[in-house]
């Protein structure tokens, strides 16, 4: 990104996942190009990939070390918390799953690894206890390598002050979710923002209008003048948007940066 010395966090824009059919043959991938070498080439032209597919699964340490190993210094990547940790009735017994996530060789990334988002389920209701022995689990570090987390609350009963202290109290940040399904939350709670723009369509050349991405890139470059780190995703929405929608983004970052 930009080295504009008024900001003093960093910008990273990307997607979901590298893997998709229609990113392919020239929509997003060159046409010709390898499978293998899709990810390679997706950072190149991104500066963060939001990993889904450890939602559903574990993961290798050979696998982590290979991503990490394809992308440029500076990239990285957040990844989704194990399903058996966030999509349960009570998420103060989540120890065990949380342990076995973290201890997946997620470490392997090093300085690629960006923030964890622990997704919970939509259905989820805000209990403070509860949330309280949650945030009690996720440790600041694993193995010298620093962690930091992200909660995506998909239930309206999160918009809670309570919640937001909560936290914020903890150093962690609160996912600002546009989606038209899911509640928008506008609070500041950890040293990063997160956020997972849903609302791509497909009849946008650039999946969003321009003055929405105007608007975005505007908020971007006031956190990170405020000294945050912002990771930005497209996510969901018209899925084969998303890498224009990202694309778009940074080059109105990069020339906001320039002036």
């Amino acid at each position: 990104m930009g080295n504009d010395t008024k900001i003093r966090g960093r910008i990273r824009v990307g997607i979901g996942g590298w893997t998709y059919e229609p990113w392919r043959g020239g929509t997003f991938y060159p046409k010709g190009l390898a499978h293998a070498r899709e990810l390679a080439y997706a950072g190149t032209q991104l500066t963060a990939i939001e990993v889904n597919g450890t939602y559903y699964s574990l993961q290798k340490p050979a696998s982590f070390a290979k991503w990490r190993d394809a992308v440029p210094e500076g990239f990285v990547f957040t990844l989704k918390a194990s399903r058996y940790c966030t999509n349960r009735k009570v998420l103060g017994e989540a120890g065990e799953s949380i342990a076995k996530f973290l201890g997946q060789g997620i470490v392997e990334l090093g300085d690629r690894l960006g923030p964890i988002n622990w997704q919970l389920a939509n259905t989820k209701k805000f209990d403070p206890d509860d949330m309280a022995a949650f945030l009690a689990l996720l440790p600041a570090e694993l193995k010298g390598v620093k962690l930091r987390h992200a909660i995506e609350a998909r239930h309206e009963s999160f918009g809670d002050p309570t919640f937001f202290d909560m936290a914020r109290k903890a150093g962690v940040a609160v996912i600002r979710a546009d989606a038209e399904k899911f509640p928008y939350f506008d609070e500041t709670t950890g040293g990063f923002e997160y956020l997972r723009l849903q609302r791509s369509a497909a009849d946008q050349a650039e999946g969003y209008p321009g003055a929405d991405l105007d608007s975005w890139t505007m908020r971007a470059k006031g956190w990170a003048g405020e000294g945050r780190d912002v990771f930005v995703f497209f996510i969901a929405g018209a899925k084969e948007r998303n890498p224009d929608s990202a694309r778009a983004l940074m080059a109105r970052i990069n020339s906001s940066d320039a002036k």
